[in-house]
């Protein structure tokens, strides 16, 4: 059964340029057309990228040859386009945040139960190489039940970085809205959903100084916000954001069982979970610096697991491949809205807990998504055909 879907990417700022790659590796899509609210930009990009037609926005979103609406536009109009594009017909893959407040965010999720259309959204870094293999590991029992787990993303932000870094500091951004929802969708791929959070917050500077141009940038948003989640199955977890730390061993990501610790250990803000490929080290419990006296070095007695999963390199784009072949199959896709949602709740829930000084409870869950096959694209039937196989090859790699 072959298919093939046409997607309109609405958004050609600095993001769009991985999508118009990825995309051209999959047969299930081709991106058709392009728009921007700047009509020179998505012309550029069209012929950068060899695509037939630059347009409006509103030429996108009601254009009857485009099945899909890639949405790239900045946090602050992602409710906006995916409406419009729900309501246009179409289905839609969004850049993360789903919104920038859960109000929006349901209003999304109803219209797109109503009118049957799919709603997918980013990150889909979970389905990369890396955090597949990390949860082969767990699912293998490496390292036992799992007991907790902490990420960490810290580095001094986004000014001296990013070309455009005003919305970052805007509502539907931070550290928390624009890095978080790489941890936290890790964590929730791992561990499913969570049940309830508390966390503190701070905005350190009312304006930063974007460096050589002197430019005043107003901070809206906390920039360093520290949280703690409880999943529904008992694993707790520690998170750290923050756009006001200059130097540190961090970002990392860890995992704790009865039986071992998994690391996800980094260089610098932009090679943790929110990257699909890097080394994924283990040290079980007879390997532990604390078996003998006096301790091993730090590096001593970790090993790297070999990734048993394709997409090592920068694959943004994805998720909306495999919502395209959900689709397509009548499955659920990995990368869906009801995951983007509890996510969004969870950080809100984060910042409301600071506010009031209390627990916050979510009110939404949602489904940990299936694993992806080692051979993607493939079916689910190609899954449930190949799982004994892939068992049996993991526990043979490892095991050497």
């Amino acid at each position: 059964m072959v298919k093939q879907y046409s997607v309109g990417l609405l958004g050609c700022g600095e993001i769009s340029d991985i999508y118009f790659q990825t995309c051209k590796k999959f047969d299930i899509i081709e991106i058709k057309a392009c728009a921007s609210r700047n009509i020179e930009k998505a012309k550029k990009k069209a012929t950068e990228y060899n695509i037939s037609k630059a347009c409006t926005i509103d030429e996108l979103i009601h254009d009857p040859e485009i099945d899909i609406i890639l949405n790239l536009t900045t946090p602050d109009v992602h409710a906006e386009f995916t409406l419009a594009a729900l309501e246009a017909g179409k289905h839609v893959y969004s850049e993360k945040p789903l919104a920038t407040n859960l109000r929006d965010a349901k209003k999304i999720i109803d219209l797109s139960k109503k009118t049957g259309l799919r709603v997918g959204c980013a990150p889909d870094t979970f389905l990369g190489a890396r955090l597949q293999t990390c949860r082969e590991v767990l699912e293998q029992g490496i390292i036992g039940d799992p007991i907790a787990a902490s990420a960490f993303v810290v580095y001094p932000g986004p000014e001296s970085l990013h070309p455009n870094p005003d919305f970052l500091f805007k509502e539907g951004a931070g550290p928390l809205l624009d890095i978080g929802p790489y941890y936290i969708t890790a964590l929730i791929s791992l561990f499913g959903s969570i049940a309830k959070c508390s966390g503190l917050a701070k905005r350190t500077y009312l304006e930063r100084t974007v460096p050589n141009s002197g430019r005043k940038i107003p901070v809206e948003v906390p920039t360093h916000v520290t949280g703690n989640l409880e999943f529904e199955n008992g694993v707790i977890s520690t998170f750290i954001a923050s756009y006001d730390v200059w130097d540190s061993e961090l970002p990392r990501m860890e995992i704790y069982g009865t039986k071992g610790t998994l690391l996800i250990q980094d260089v610098d803000p932009f090679h943790g979970p929110n990257l699909f490929g890097g080394p994924l080290l283990v040290r079980t419990k007879e390997q532990s610096r604390w078996s003998e006296l006096p301790r091993a070095k730090v590096s001593e007695y970790w090993s790297e697991v070999p990734a048993t999963h394709g997409y090592h390199e920068d694959s943004r784009g994805l998720g909306l491949a495999d919502m395209a072949y959900a689709i397509r199959d009548n499955r659920p896709e990995r990368a869906n809205s009801e995951m983007a949602y509890h996510s969004l709740e969870a950080m809100v829930g984060i910042l409301n807990s600071s506010d009031l000084g209390k627990f916050y409870t979510l009110n939404s869950t949602c489904l940990q998504p299936n694993p992806l096959p080692k051979n993607f694209p493939s079916s689910e039937e190609s899954i449930k055909k190949n799982s004994k196989e892939n068992t049996e090859e993991f526990t043979k790699v490892f095991d050497n």
